[in-house]
């Protein structure tokens, strides 16, 4: 069961989030972007202004800007807006929360929210989106997961403690100032090496806020299972399965 939205207890989510502020180069590096078809299906038509909320390394931002909207990047991180300048200088980067944006009224047509949500205070968050969002405006959620009903796929989610496995009918929490979402799921897949799958594990929030024994353990079982069980190369690229989560949902007027 995903451990999202107000599931998710508010301390220990605070404390997994903040686990984020270091290691910005590794997680740009080894978490996966969003492909164009789960992404430009959640923008509305004739839209111009966008704020990404917790933009991070720019994952999802690069997109935006690719789409043609002046985008602003809202993170508390400053090592991962200083990692998404590098990339796109021209989005202005802004240090704040979901909850706390610090721009003005109804200045956006779209604010999107990529593997980001259930970080949040859902109502605070859905409150400050309605604040910040035009009439009509749009509120558009987005995850990528590990396609978990492979099996080799889901054994490698159990080792890496990926607990945010979202089930096909998941609905996020929101506020009451939202329409009801539109759910949209985009499988792809994404080449990836042996390496990039133990970077991958290593840049998540289970093992940034976990003590060395713990990270140990993780490390000694993905080499086993990935090297010894699954009989890969260390370098070896393999073909990763992913689903996309996307969620469309309207300003209430």
């Amino acid at each position: 069961m995903a451990r999202y939205g107000p599931r998710m207890e508010a301390n220990r989510r605070r404390e997994l989030s903040w686990a984020f502020q270091a290691g910005a180069d590794q997680y740009d590096r080894v978490r996966p972007g969003y492909p164009p078809r789960a992404v430009d299906g959640l923008i509305p038509a004739g839209a111009r202004e966008a704020v990404d909320v917790g933009a991070g390394t720019g994952k999802l931002t690069t997109r935006l800007v690719d789409l043609g909207l002046n985008v602003h990047a809202v993170d508390p991180s400053p090592v991962m807006l200083e990692q998404l300048s590098l990339k796109l200088p021209d989005v202005v980067v802004v240090p704040g929360t979901a909850e706390e944006t610090t721009l003005p009224d109804a200045c956006v047509d779209v604010v999107t929210v990529a593997q980001a949500w259930h970080w949040c205070d859902p109502v605070a968050a859905s409150a400050e989106a309605a604040r910040i969002l035009r009439p009509g405006g749009t509120l558009s959620l987005i995850w990528n997961q590990l396609d978990t009903s492979v099996p080799w796929v889901h054994r490698f989610s159990r080792i890496i403690h990926a607990g945010d496995v979202l089930k096909p009918d998941f609905l996020p929490s929101v506020g009451v100032e939202f329409s009801k979402p539109e759910r949209q799921l985009t499988p792809w897949s994404l080449p990836m090496s042996t390496d990039d799958l133990v970077g991958l594990a290593q840049s998540r929030s289970y093992y940034l806020s976990a003590n060395k024994e713990s990270r140990d353990r993780m490390l000694g079982n993905l080499d086993w299972y990935l090297l010894e069980h699954l009989g890969h190369e260390r370098h070896d690229v393999l073909d990763v399965p992913y689903v996309t989560f996307g969620f469309r949902l309207t300003l209430r007027p």
